[in-house]
């Protein structure tokens, strides 16, 4: 597995996860939220042999960079703890890295170290130190 990151408006960016991010079954994992970039956004993007398996967004702000919003194939917790090293190695240190996690996604999260700061019924707010 290649997991490359590429920035918010990059026009690879758009060739890779389009045919997922309007995909039907890929909004009902994301509780039917649509997915957003901006020039703020820096996005992970997990493939396998030419095929996405995966994305993570991360927006980044002046107080940290957020994950929101990704996506898993098939709820792969090996992928997700992948995307979320990727993260951790490439966004984490001086700025806080905060996550708004699924609530099935949560344990997952909390192996890698975050930590929750705010719970909803759906999504659980963390943050890695």
């Amino acid at each position: 597995m290649d997991i490359e990151k590429l920035h918010g408006t990059d026009p690879r960016l758009y060739q890779l996860v389009a045919p997922l991010v309007m995909s039907i079954p890929v909004l009902r994992y994301n509780n039917n939220y649509p997915f957003k970039t901006s020039v703020h956004h820096k996005w992970l993007v997990a493939t396998e042999k030419g095929v996405v398996k995966g994305f993570m967004p991360i927006d980044i702000k002046s107080a940290g960079a957020c994950i929101d919003n990704y996506y898993v194939s098939g709820s792969n917790s090996s992928l997700l703890s992948a995307l979320i090293d990727f993260a951790k190695k490439e966004f984490a240190g001086e700025q806080p890295l905060f996550a708004v996690s699924h609530t099935r996604d949560a344990e997952t999260f909390k192996t890698n170290g975050f930590i929750v700061s705010k719970e909803w019924k759906l999504y659980i707010k963390m943050v890695y130190p």
